[in-house]
């Protein structure tokens, strides 16, 4: 077996298609699409799903400028499945399924190459069915707009030099002390959407860092981006008092904070200040004004 067998075996499904190619990997990049597209027939409708996140970009691992490279080709549409882990190339009744990203190493184009597996089976197996009938459900369009965005968000990120390490989101467990930064979380939609003009860049980097990990699906109108930022604030286990007995109480997670040697005092008390922030925007819960400093579920009365 050559190093690029992986490639070589895409190559073959993908020249005999006749009538429809499907390319479906959460990574691709764009130098590998070009190429495939160059060895699908001219007249073949080509639909490729993959996944981006502005953490993937940054590392480098996906190229969103495969939305300019379908527009120029004409027959490809992309369309973004932000949970895609599986990997199948369809060529009509003939797909491929297995490991294999559209990346240099992963198909051998580059060396070393990865060590990956594609079986072929019929594009009419009840499981690549199933698989299609999800992704097609679930999918988004993948705009020369869109893709533009998560790349600047990308290089923004990779420019911040308090961002010591870029990670791939579902390549590893998340942070458990991820704590928002940006004090003012109306700002999120507008940057995830691609509108900061006027938002100072040291401000910015930390939205930035912000909408990486939160690892949103791009192209979310305001309330479903909403939604998907409160599922993961609920995710957090600094809050799991307030979803479990309905009461957080602040101060001990700031003093729980500062003892963890991660935050100094100040850090501490702005961290559980910007959360506040967050969560009576996007959940409802009000700040008790006697007592203990805490946040509760639901509106005050008279809200």
């Amino acid at each position: 077996m050559t190093n690029d067998y992986i490639w070589r075996q895409i190559e073959a499904l993908l020249a005999n298609a006749a009538d429809k190619a499907i390319l479906m990997a959460p990574f691709i990049k764009k130098d590998v699409f070009q190429a495939l597209l160059g060895a699908i027939p001219s007249t073949v409708a080509i639909q490729c799903v993959t996944r981006w996140s502005v953490a993937e970009i940054a590392a480098g691992v996906s190229d969103p400028e495969i939305a300019e490279i379908a527009a120029a080709d004409g027959r490809a549409s992309i369309m973004l499945c932000h949970h895609l882990h599986a990997k199948l190339y369809v060529a009509d009744d003939r797909c491929l399924v297995g490991s294999a990203n559209l990346t240099g190493k992963a198909t051998g184009r580059v060396q070393p190459a990865n060590m990956e597996l594609l079986l072929e089976v019929p594009t009419s197996h009840p499981e690549v069915q199933r698989l299609i009938k999800a992704v097609t459900a679930s999918a988004v369009a993948g705009t020369i707009a869109l893709a533009r965005q998560v790349r600047e968000q990308a290089d923004l990120l990779v420019s911040d030099e308090e961002s010591p390490q870029i990670l791939v989101p579902g390549e590893y467990e998340r942070s458990t002390r991820w704590m928002p930064e940006t004090r003012r979380p109306a700002r999120l939609y507008g940057v995830y959407r691609g509108r900061h003009e006027s938002i100072n860049i040291d401000i910015l980097a930390g939205i930035i860092r912000d909408l990486a990990n939160l690892d949103i699906p791009p192209g979310l109108d305001e309330n479903a981006f909403s939604l998907a930022v409160l599922s993961r604030l609920h995710e957090m286990p600094e809050i799991r008092q307030l979803l479990t007995v309905g009461r957080l109480n602040m101060g001990e997670l700031q003093q729980e904070l500062a003892d963890s040697g991660d935050y100094t005092v100040d850090q501490a008390r702005r961290s559980v200040e910007t959360l506040a922030e967050w969560l009576r925007y996007f959940d409802q819960v009000h700040v008790v004004p006697l007592g203990p400093w805490e946040i509760r579920q639901g509106r005050e009365i008279g809200d």
